[in-house]
């Protein structure tokens, strides 16, 4: 069985953890959503999961799934989707090329970008640039890219942020229908994602030290330059 397990996790941004140490386990079937405050360390935690960050301390390791290479997967990332507060999609390309190049990118095998358009709600807009739509069609253009390339782990940053209540209610149905095909979903979120049963992850913020308590400074700019496009 898929199984993603967190033991004595810290995560943070530089050298400051802000949250953790955290213990938990996800299995195949499972929806894990994060909870808490602005600042809580939800985004970062998620971050570290999908391999974008490194944890400061403890360990996440994965068992049950195999990479694309056929190999057993050793890492979150090698099976997983991210999608975070930023689409990561090019404006001036359009959204069937934008789907594409995540198709090629991530290895393919999911529906076809016509396909995944019509499921999140977006048929016949293949052709036109991504600029074009809405924020709400472009969050929707985004998430479609969890269909055109078949992955067990999803993990999602603020998923239905500019979704109106049919959208959130039609992709809280795709997110139910890839947990019952034996997938995982880990959201952080500050309102309901639409799944009948979720698992709840509660995080606090932590105080951080002052300036002068700090071993090194945090260089804030280039982090944000370096996570951005996200």
């Amino acid at each position: 069985m898929l199984t993603i397990d967190a033991a004595g996790l810290a995560v943070g941004r530089g050298r400051e953890t802000v949250a953790g140490p955290l213990d938990f386990a996800v299995h195949a079937g499972e929806a894990l959503v994060v909870t808490g405050p602005n600042g809580a360390g939800k985004s970062t935690l998620l971050r570290t999961l999908a391999g974008l960050l490194r944890p400061l301390s403890g360990r996440v390791t994965v068992a049950g799934a195999t990479a694309p290479d056929g190999e057993p997967a050793q890492t979150v990332a090698e099976i997983a989707h991210y999608v975070g507060h930023r689409n990561a999609m090019k404006p001036g390309v359009s959204v069937g090329d934008n789907l594409s190049f995540w198709r090629d990118y991530l290895g393919g095998g999911g529906r076809s970008i016509e396909a995944a358009l019509a499921a999140i709600g977006l048929p016949d807009l293949a052709h036109l640039p991504f600029s074009y739509l809405s924020a709400g069609q472009q969050r929707r253009a985004s998430l479609a890219r969890l269909l055109v390339v078949e992955r067990p782990v999803w993990i999602l940053d603020e998923p239905t942020s500019a979704l109106d209540a049919a959208s959130q209610q039609r992709f809280g149905a795709l997110m139910e229908a890839h947990l019952a095909d034996g997938g995982i979903v880990i959201a952080a979120t500050h309102q309901p994602l639409g799944m009948a049963a979720v698992r709840e992850l509660r995080l606090e913020p932590r105080r951080l030290p002052a300036a002068d308590e700090r071993s090194g400074g945090v260089d804030e700019a280039a982090i944000a330059a370096a996570e951005g496009w996200l």
